[in-house]
């Protein structure tokens, strides 16, 4: 599909983003359209690579099968809205997976036309100038604002069947850690003084999120849904100090304060300088791989449970597969001592440690009304198993996650 140059709104300009949309496109007619049920998903999909440029470059040709097992998996779900977490930052690669992948028949399932996107900065790969990981040295993936080997890297993308608000979008990705009231700010255990992994100067430049926040509205006929997206990052690769753990609490913690209401969400300020967090009656479906389990693996104690057992989310339905429980029993290792239900998990870890969690989320509010949904995790004996197998893995080391919503 052709598409007219990609259009940037004021508040784009202001916040440093790229909004990707295609104007003309229809929108849903008639007032039944928000009666109609909608199916959100998010997908980490490891469309990282190595160096920046390469996945435009893979992206370029129709005949990358990574991107073809990626494009087959969206195409199969076949979701209103999709967040595709680990999308290297590149606007270019947008149009590029749309027009080569999303929009070809992948073994025969129906292309998926997703004519609205939105693509913003990530914090990954940006450097800070600072020492964050006490090592001695200043420079490198583990001293950028977030984990990356160049800026952008790990990033994401959000495409929908549905136009987007690009005016009313709202990023966080310059808000800092400091700025949280309560922040879990890591410690190191060889001074006495607490909460002192990072020096005050390194405080007044570090970003909450690894990636970024991102508040996208989707117009669904005369109303909105709110798209609520991120990726926090994993809680390893640190050290006592745990400051891994204890960002990816605080990055989960930043949309339970976003719903909760005025009182706890006044102190968030966005990338264009608004202060608060979502209208109160607002409906919303919050999204991505948060890379935390609510019974096992490494985050911090009741991480992921700030969002599920939050009074104005609807988790009550977790979405399942019964391609993960098998993989449990096969794999063994960690999972035979996980207290968490494998039907829930959602990514394939090291059968060592951490073995498979539940890490990527599509949790509803409370006004939108769940009627279904489930994880792609299918058996070794069905066919589309190739599209996930085991290690090395065909597409990713996720499974794409989706629910379905009636407003």
């Amino acid at each position: 599909m052709r598409r007219t140059p990609a259009v940037v709104s004021s508040l784009a300009l202001l916040a440093g983003l790229t909004a990707l949309a295609t104007p003309g496109a229809p929108a849903q007619a008639g007032p039944e359209a928000p009666r109609e049920p909608l199916r959100f998903a998010t997908f980490n999909a490891s469309l990282n690579r190595g160096a920046e440029g390469e996945l435009v470059r893979d992206l370029s040709t129709p005949g990358n099968q990574q991107a073809r097992n990626v494009a087959e998996t969206i195409q199969r779900v076949d979701a209103d809205v999709v967040l595709v977490n680990e999308f290297d930052h590149a606007p270019a690669a947008v149009d590029l997976f749309r027009d080569n992948y999303l929009e070809v028949s992948q073994n025969g399932a129906d292309p998926v036309e997703y004519p609205y996107a939105f693509v913003a900065p990530s914090n990954t790969g940006v450097p800070s100038g600072f020492d964050l990981n006490n090592n001695g040295q200043v420079g490198g993936g583990d001293d950028a604002f977030g984990f990356g080997l160049f800026p952008g890297q790990y990033g994401m993308v959000v495409y929908s069947k549905h136009p987007i608000d690009t005016a009313a979008v709202r990023t966080f990705q310059h808000f800092l850690w400091k700025d949280m009231p309560g922040a879990l700010l890591p410690d190191d255990p060889a001074t006495p003084e607490p909460a002192d992994w990072y020096s005050p100067e390194e405080l007044e430049v570090l970003r909450l999120s690894s990636k970024s926040h991102w508040d996208v509205p989707i117009e669904v006929g005369d109303r909105t849904v709110h798209f609520l997206v991120s990726h926090p990052t994993p809680p390893t690769f640190d050290g006592a100090e745990d400051r891994n753990g204890t960002r990816n609490h605080d990055e989960i913690r930043f949309w339970a304060d976003y719903v909760a209401g005025p009182a706890r969400s006044r102190y968030l300020r966005d990338d264009a300088g608004r202060y608060g967090g979502l209208r109160p009656g607002s409906s919303f479906v919050i999204a991505g791989d948060l890379n935390a389990d609510p019974e096992d693996g490494d985050s911090v104690d009741g991480a992921v449970l700030q969002l599920l057992d939050h009074p104005q989310v609807n988790a009550r339905f977790a979405p399942a597969s019964a391609g993960a429980p098998e993989a449990a029993v096969l794999q063994g290792g960690a999972n035979a001592t996980h207290t968490g239900d494998p039907a829930y998990d959602t990514a394939d870890f090291a059968d060592g440690a951490p073995g498979n969690l539940r890490v990527d989320y599509v949790l509803p509010s409370r006004r939108l009304k769940v009627l279904g949904g489930g994880v792609f995790w299918p058996t070794t004996a069905d066919p589309l198993y190739r599209l996930t197998g085991a290690f090395p893995f065909p597409t990713s080391d996720h499974r794409m996650v989706w629910l379905d919503v009636r407003q």
